[in-house]
This record gives structure tokens, C-alpha cells and sequence, in this order.
């Protein structure tokens, strides 16, 4: 069987395993379903989400389902509109993270040398600078707006997916399959993107996952702190105008609840399909769930002591 044959049958194996997991179905459910209410949720929206449609901090009621915020705008609405602008925030960040980290920690990898020396030092720099801190200084002195926040958020979260990238890739470029590719004489691009990339596939996805996740926290956190464009209506100045509101010292909860919900939904879905890669592609925990479905087989229960299951007859 020929090295591309194998790595198109073990990524169908992948995939086959990803849709049978049970965290990764009720994970892409979700956020399936915010994907749909952020294409679909602005149009059915009537009117602006921004428009002020009546008493301030009115509590949910059959008028306004989520009740209306300290300016009078119905929070239903502003909660669904947002939506479209965090999640393109936090799915295009996360591919630019995941992309950039795996461009510099791949290429410093593989090619070693001085380049690996300047890519790592790059590396090791960003990943000393506090994130948070920086992101701060840095959307301070740009034009306010999510482009802004998606552009700071790219800056400071790449560094860790490239250090990742570089570790794996010192250890899948010694591999006999890759030094059969090189003995052969296959040109370098090609050694990476048809030998060494396929085999990084789940970590990719394990990278873009969690930068998507970092993502969408950072700039929710970073619009509430009231840096980024609060004229725009996005989770995130959702929660910077109910803390300027005092929602909370009011008791205007129903402003700030839907919001915190939606950002803990997604970021609950994301880790969910996280834990499913990891349960299938981490040898260790792919051992114990064998061994654990091996034992309910049988009618067996795991303890302090290992049980010892004999098939009769074979």
C-alpha cells in the first residue's frame, strides 16, 4: 500500500471515529447551531438590534423574551446579532493562529539549522510577552473595531502553536517513511505537505480548536474592558454596556446571562470536540477506552486490582 493510500485511509478511519464520538456529536451540534444563528439569526431579527424599543431594564415578559437593556434595546436581538460578529472574530483568529503557528514551528523544524535558531528565538519572545497585556497596549493605539481585536489576538496567540509544531515535526522528520521520501528524492515542499502534514492532521485540529476558543474568551474579555468598538453590537460589547449599565447592582441579570451563556455554549462545544480528538488520536486514552468497553463486555467493573478476562475456547 503506498504512503498516500495509507494516510487517506487512517484520515477516513479519523473521521469515521470523530463522528461516532459522542462529545464530538453534541459539541458540532452545538456549534452548528450557533453557526446557523449567526447566518441566519441577524436576518430574522427585525429592525436594528441598536434601536431602543422600550423601558429600560424591563424584565423578560411575552413582549420582549429576554427583557431590554439599560437603554432600552431588546437584549433577545442584540444577543442574536452578536453573535455573527464573535463567531467570524473567533473562527478566522483561530485559523490565523493555528496557520501562522503552524507556518513558523513546521518550517523552523524541519529545515533546522540558523533558521530554526531565529524562528525559535521569535517563538520564545512572543511566549514571554503577557498576552493580555500586550493585546491591551497594542488594540490601545489601533482604530477600534473587531478587525482590530482579531488583528491583536493573531499577534499575541500564535507563538504557542508554532512551539507545539516544531516539537512534532522534530520527531515525524526522522521517521523511516520521511527519510525513505528524502532518500527518493522528493523535493522538500512535497515532503512536508504530502509526508509530515497529514500525520499532524488531529493536532492541527487540536490547535485550531484551541485557538478558536482563545480567541473568542480574549476578545469578549477585551470588548467588556471596553477596548474595541462598542458601537458595533457583538457579545462582547454586549457585557461592556450591562457593566456600564450596572446591571448587576440594579438587578438587571437578564442582561448580562444570555451573553455569558452563548460564550460559555461555544466554548463548552469547542472543548468538547477538543476531548474527542484527544480520546482518539492519544494511544494511552485509546488503550483505556478499549480496555474499559473490554470490561463492560464482560460484565466487569475496573478497581484497585486488574481483572483478567479469558474468552473460553479461543
Amino acid at each position: 500500500m503506498s504512503s498516500a493510500n495509507q494516510t487517506k485511509k487512517q484520515r477516513s478511519g479519523f473521521i469515521w471515529q470523530l463522528l461516532e464520538n459522542r462529545k464530538a456529536s453534541v459539541g458540532a451540534v452545538l456549534i452548528l447551531f450557533f453557526v446557523l444563528l449567526g447566518l441566519v439569526g441577524p436576518v430574522l431579527v427585525k429592525g436594528d438590534a441598536s434601536a431602543f424599543v422600550g423601558p429600560p431594564h424591563q424584565p423578560p415578559s411575552s413582549e420582549f423574551l429576554f427583557g431590554t437593556t439599560g437603554q432600552g434595546q431588546d437584549v433577545l436581538a442584540q444577543t442574536i446579532v452578536g453573535a455573527r460578529t464573535s463567531l467570524v472574530v473567533g473562527f478566522v483568529t483561530g485559523f490565523a493562529v493555528m496557520a501562522i503557528g503552524a507556518l513558523v514551528g513546521m518550517t523552523a523544524g524541519f529545515f533546522g539549522g540558523w533558521l530554526d535558531s531565529v524562528l525559535s528565538f521569535i517563538t520564545n519572545v512572543f511566549l514571554i510577552i503577557p498576552g493580555l497585556p500586550m493585546a491591551v497596549v497594542i488594540a490601545a493605539y489601533l482604530q477600534p473595531g473587531p478587525v482590530t481585536i482579531g488583528l491583536v489576538l493573531v499577534i499575541t496567540g500564535w507563538a504557542w502553536n508554532a512551539r507545539v509544531l516544531r516539537s512534532q515535526i522534530l520527531s515525524l522528520r526522522e521517521k523511516d517513511f520521511v527519510l525513505a521520501a528524502v532518500v527518493s528524492g522528493e523535493g522538500r515542499l512535497r515532503i512536508i505537505f504530502r509526508e509530515i502534514l497529514p500525520n499532524m492532521t488531529s493536532l492541527l485540529m487540536s490547535g485550531f480548536i484551541s485557538a478558536t476558543v482563545y480567541a473568542i474568551g480574549a476578545q469578549v474579555g477585551l470588548e467588556f474592558l471596553g477596548i474595541g468598538d462598542v458601537s458595533v453590537v457583538t457579545w462582547g460589547t454586549n457585557l461592556y454596556w450591562a457593566s456600564n449599565n450596572a446591571a448587576l447592582l440594579t438587578g438587571a441579570w437578564w442582561t448580562v446571562v444570555p451573553t455569558g451563556v452563548c460564550v460559555a455554549l461555544v466554548g463548552f462545544a469547542l472543548v468538547l470536540v477538543n476531548f474527542a480528538i484527544d480520546e482518539i488520536t492519544n494511544p494511552r486514552l485509546r488503550a483505556e477506552r478499549s480496555w474499559t468497553q473490554l470490561l463492560k463486555s464482560h460484565d466487569l467493573e475496573g478497581g484497585s486490582s486488574t481483572p483478567v478476562v479469558r474468552n473460553i475456547g479461543n
